[in-house]
């Protein structure tokens, strides 16, 4: 019973991050949109590692994260393999290539670069520096998947799409920036929940990655093909 509500309650954190996305982006505006090229050279990776594990029996050993075995590249091929079944590797591909595309299309393709690096490399040394490093571990892996990388990206969108929702809510502009509010604060609320409540590090992941997601809207030059900035309101007309 603790299994199953552990995966529904983490499978709710991401649908959550999903749907911030699509309203961050506009759910009628996708199908117009470019061809999301780094989010299919990441499923490619995560594809490809799958197809590593099939054809070579030591592709774990080798390139596994295991903090009893030594090997720099391990915490970043360790990503790129599953370890959770097929169901498990399935929904970590599927929400890897998903959730890749929207960050693709908001930040464009090297801030996702980035963005999604930080959330294979920055949890383990933020455990340290907050004292999680002897204890519960933030990095959900268990050694290999991609899930806590794309949980770290999902976040960064809620993060923008907490930003631009204030912002419209602020100069009056009509929307539904209520529901937008909510389901962007949700994402780090219920992390913190979820990590206290079952120490599921997808939680404290996500919190990591919409914090840095808010530092990274502080940066200049915003991807041309994100949203639009929030337009002024027009002014009104002065009769003569």
């Amino acid at each position: 019973m603790g299994a199953l509500v552990f995966n529904v309650t983490t499978a709710a954190l991401m649908v959550m991050m999903f749907n911030g996305g699509l309203d961050l982006l506009g759910r009628d505006t996708l199908r117009g949109r470019r061809v999301p090229w780094t989010a299919v050279g990441l499923t490619v990776l995560a594809l490809a590692g799958v197809a590593t594990q099939l054809l070579w029996s030591g592709a774990m050993d080798a390139l596994d994260d295991d903090p009893a075995k030594t090997g720099w590249w391990r915490v970043v091929t360790a990503v790129f393999m599953q370890n959770g079944g097929l169901l498990g590797g399935a929904w970590n591909i599927a929400t890897l290539a998903a959730v890749a595309a929207l960050a693709d299309w908001y930040w464009g393709g090297p801030r996702t670069l980035v963005l999604f690096l930080a959330g294979i490399l920055l949890p383990e040394h933020i455990d340290v520096l907050i004292g999680l490093g002897g204890h519960h571990s933030t990095d959900p892996r268990n050694f290999a998947g991609s899930s806590g990388a794309t949980y770290f990206l999902g976040a960064t969108l809620a993060a923008a799409l907490l930003q631009r929702a204030l912002r419209a809510r602020r100069a009056g502009i009509p929307g539904s920036h209520a529901k937008e509010l909510l389901l962007a604060a949700g994402v780090p609320v219920l992390g913190l929940v979820l990590w206290f409540a079952q120490a599921n590090g997808h939680g404290l992941v996500s919190c990591y990655g919409f914090v840095l997601g808010a530092l990274a809207l502080c940066l200049p030059g915003r991807p041309a093909d994100g949203p639009a900035a929030v337009p002024a309101q027009p002014s009104a007309s002065v009769s003569s």
